[in-house]
C-alpha cells in the first residue's frame, strides 16, 4: 500500500445475494407455471382459443424465465475468486435481461398471431375457455402471492414476478374474452383478448429492461445521488476535494461506491488514517444505503502526481 493511498470499506461483500433467499419461492412458482401451461395448451386446443393458446405461449417463456433465474441464483451464490473478485453476482441481472427479451419476443408473437385471426376468424367455444382461464387466473394469483415480497428487492425475482402479473392479466382478458363469446357470439372477443395480453406485457418488461441496463451500463443505484454524496464528502473537516467519485450496482441490493479523498495533511497526522475512514464510512452509512465502500486518501496535489503518471 503506498503513501496516502489508504483503503475502507464500510461492508464486506458476500457470494449470496438477495435472490437466493427466494429460491424455494421461485421453485414452487415455476411448477404452477409448468402445470398451468399444460393446461392452458390443452383447452386451447380444445376450444380453439387463440387467446389461450397465446397464455400458454407466454406461460413456456415463464417457466423458461423462472428457470433461468434460479440458475442465475446458483451462479451468484458462488464465491469470488482473483479472476472474478465480485463471484457471478452480475448473473441475475443478465438474467433479467434475457427475461425481458424473451417478453418482448413473446407480445410480438402474440400480436402478429392476433392481427391474423382478425382477418382469418375462428370459431372460438367460450364455455370451456372460461374454465380453463379460471384455472390459470388461480394459479398465477397463487404464483403472486409467493414472488410479491421477493420483487421489492431483486431484479431477478421482480422479472419472474412481472411475467406472473402478465399472465394473471392475460387470464383475465381471457376470461372476459369468453364471457362475451358466449353472450354475444362476438368472435372477434377472443383475438382482441390476446392483442391486449401483448400490449400489456410490453410497458412492464421495458421499464424492467431500462434498470437492467442502467445496472450493465453502471448507472449510479436508485437512491445515490452522486452531487449529493460529493457535498456529504467534502463536509466533512479536513477534506479539501474528492475526485474519481463512482457509484455502481454489481446486482440487485450490492450497491458499492468508490472514492479519492484528498484530506488536509496536518488534519490527516493528527486524525490518523483509521479515524479519517470511519469518518468516511460513518458520514455515507447514515445517509446512503451503500453495501460496499473503498475510500483512497490522498494529501493535496496527489491528483496532479496521478495524471502525470497517466501520461
Amino acid at each position: 500500500m503506498g503513501a496516502g493511498h489508504d483503503h475502507g470499506h464500510a461492508h464486506g461483500t458476500s457470494g449470496a445475494t438477495l435472490s437466493a433467499g427466494y429460491r424455494g419461492r421461485l421453485r414452487l412458482a415455476l411448477g404452477i407455471t409448468l402445470t398451468v401451461m399444460v393446461v392452458e395448451i390443452v383447452g386451447g386446443l380444445v376450444a380453439d382459443s387463440l387467446a389461450l393458446i397465446a397464455d400458454a405461449a407466454h406461460m413456456a417463456t415463464d417457466a423458461l424465465g423462472l428457470a433461468m433465474a434460479l440458475l442465475a441464483i446458483h451462479f451468484a451464490s458462488l464465491p469470488p475468486s482473483d479472476r472474478r473478485t465480485f463471484g457471478y453476482a452480475r448473473a441475475e441481472i443478465l438474467a433479467a435481461l434475457a427475461n425481458c427479451l424473451l417478453l418482448l419476443g413473446v407480445g410480438g408473437y402474440v400480436l402478429y398471431e392476433a392481427i391474423d385471426r382478425f382477418l382469418t376468424p375462428a370459431a372460438t367455444e367460450g364455455g370451456p375457455v372460461v374454465v380453463f382461464a379460471l384455472v390459470g387466473l388461480v394459479a398465477n394469483l397463487i404464483s403472486m402471492l409467493i414472488l410479491i415480497r421477493g420483487q421489492q428487492e431483486s431484479l431477478n425475482v421482480r422479472g419472474a414476478f412481472l411475467e406472473v402479473v402478465a399472465d394473471a392479466l392475460g387470464s383475465v382478458a381471457v376470461l372476459v374474452s369468453a364471457v362475451v363469446i358466449m353472450t354475444t357470439g362476438w368472435q372477434a372477443a377472443d383475438p382482441l383478448a390476446s392483442l391486449l395480453i401483448a400490449l400489456m406485457i410490453v410497458p412492464r418488461t421495458v421499464k424492467l429492461l431500462r434498470e437492467t441496463l442502467d445496472v450493465l451500463l453502471e448507472a449510479a443505484p436508485k437512491g445515490v445521488d452522486i452531487a449529493e454524496v460529493r457535498a456529504h464528502i467534502l463536509a466533512l473537516d479536513g477534506v479539501e476535494d474528492v475526485h474519481d467519485l463512482h457509484a455502481w450496482t454489481i446486482t440487485s441490493g450490492m450497491p458499492v461506491l468508490s472514492a479519492h479523498v484528498v484530506v488536509a495533511p496536518d488534519f490527516l497526522s493528527g486524525i490518523g488514517n483509521e479515524k479519517m475512514l470511519h469518518e468516511l464510512q460513518g458520514c455515507l452509512g447514515d445517509h446512503f444505503d451503500v453495501e460496499h465502500c473503498t475510500f483512497q486518501l490522498e494529501p493535496s496535489g496527489h491528483a496532479e502526481h496521478e495524471a502525470r503518471l497517466c501520461h
